[in-house]
């Protein structure tokens, strides 16, 4: 099977557990733990950036409604769900049967 890119993997945590933290460089330490350190940060940067341009996630890093301070959280947008469908249907499998192939 193909290894998965730093952008793929990020779709399917998103799809699979939608992390949240209390900051950005939280949030990616989180995603670097859920994923095994398969990827460092500047990846896993790079691969929210990219995500966030193609429109696959919403900004994570938000000041909710009568929040004090900003937080992180990894949310698909509608076009981020249908890019995990491709993959699922392209990879023939499930997201947790992809992630565990960065867990091996």
């Amino acid at each position: 099977m193909t290894p998965l890119s730093a952008a793929e993997a990020l779709l399917l945590m998103a799809y699979q557990h939608a992390p949240t933290a209390p900051n950005a460089e939280e949030g990616v330490q989180e995603l670097r733990r859920l994923l095994c350190d398969r990827f460092d940060a500047d990846a896993l940067h790079a691969a929210i950036a990219d995500c966030l341009r193609r429109g696959e996630i919403r900004d994570p890093v938000r000041l909710p409604p009568g929040a004090l301070q900003c937080h992180w959280h990894l949310q698909l947008s509608p076009k981020g769900v249908e890019t995990v469908h491709r993959l699922l249907t392209e990879r023939h499998a499930g997201a947790e049967q992809l992630l565990n192939t960065l867990r091996d």
